[in-house]
C-alpha cells in the first residue's frame, strides 16, 4: 500500500455534503439519476463484448471482482453487485460509503464499500472490472490517477470511465446552466480540469492501454440523455492492456 493519493479534500467535502440526499431522484443528485440508465447500458454492452456473455444474461458478472472508484452511494455499484459481481466500492468521501452501505443493506446487497483513494489499494488487489464514472476530472493528478486505475485492472481485465469534455458545450451545459440553474450543485465542475477524447486516450496509452470504445453521452430534447457519436458534452471510454 502506499500514502500517495490523488483525493482533492475540498472535493471529497463537497461531494461528502450531498451524500445524504444521494439516492433521491429528485434531489442534488437528480442529474446523475438522468445519466445513470445511460452509462448503464454503455457498461453493460462493454461486459458482454468484452467478456463474451449474452445481452440476455441476468448476471454476466458472475465470478468476477468489479471495482467502481469514486462511487458515490452506489448508483453504479449496486448494478454491478446486481449483474453478479463481487462488487467493491471506493470513495473519497466517508459520508459517502457511510450513505452507500447504509443503501446496500436495505437492497441485500453484500457490497465491500470502503473509504479512500485507488492508489491506496493493496497492489495484489485486482478486478475484472474497474469502473470510474464522472471523477477524473476531480483529482489532483488524472496521470497518477489512471496509474491508480490500471494497478488495480487484472490481466485481460476491462476499464471503463466517463468524463466531461472540456468544449464550449460542456461549460454552456454543465456549468453556466446545469449549476446556475441548480440542476447540479454549485461548484461541483471546474472547467478547466475537464479533459478531452484525445487527452484522456493519451493518458491509457502512457499507463499501457488501448482505448476500444468511445461514445459521447448527449442530450436528445424528445428522449433525455442518450449514447451517441458526440462527444462534445460528455464521452464514455473503454480500455483494456495494450
Amino acid at each position: 500500500m502506499t500514502d500517495a493519493t490523488t483525493i482533492d479534500p475540498a472535493e471529497a467535502a463537497h461531494f461528502g455534503t450531498l451524500a445524504a440526499d444521494w439516492w433521491n431522484p429528485k434531489g442534488s443528485s437528480a442529474m446523475l439519476h438522468r445519466l445513470n440508465p445511460v452509462r448503464l447500458r454503455f457498461v453493460r454492452d462493454a461486459i458482454d463484448r468484452h467478456f463474451g456473455t449474452e445481452p440476455t444474461l441476468r448476471r454476466p458478472l458472475a465470478g468476477r471482482r468489479a471495482l467502481d472508484v469514486g462511487c458515490g452511494a452506489g448508483l453504479l455499484t449496486e448494478p454491478l453487485a446486481r449483474m453478479g459481481a463481487n462488487a467493491t466500492g471506493l470513495d473519497a468521501a466517508p459520508e459517502n460509503i457511510a450513505a452507500a452501505q447504509l443503501h446496500a443493506e436495505g437492497q441485500g446487497l453484500a457490497i465491500a464499500y470502503r473509504a479512500g483513494s485507488v492508489e491506496a489499494l493493496d497492489p495484489g488487489e485486482t478486478f475484472d472490472l474497474v469502473c470510474s464514472m464522472e471523477v477524473i476530472e476531480h483529482v489532483t493528478d488524472p496521470a497518477a490517477f489512471v496509474a491508480g486505475l490500471v494497478r488495480a485492472l487484472a490481466p485481460g481485465g476491462l476499464l471503463l470511465l466517463s468524463t466531461p469534455n472540456r468544449t464550449t458545450l460542456s461549460r454552456l451545459a454543465l456549468v453556466t446552466v446545469g449549476e446556475g440553474a441548480g440542476m447540479i450543485p454549485k461548484g461541483t465542475h471546474d472547467w478547466s480540469k475537464f479533459l478531452t477524447p484525445e487527452e484522456l486516450g493519451a493518458l491509457l496509452d502512457g499507463a499501457g492501454l488501448a482505448v476500444i470504445e468511445t461514445r459521447g453521452l448527449s442530450l436528445d430534447p424528445a428522449k433525455g440523455f442518450v449514447l451517441s457519436d458526440d462527444v462534445r458534452m460528455d464521452f464514455l471510454m473503454a480500455a483494456t492492456r495494450a
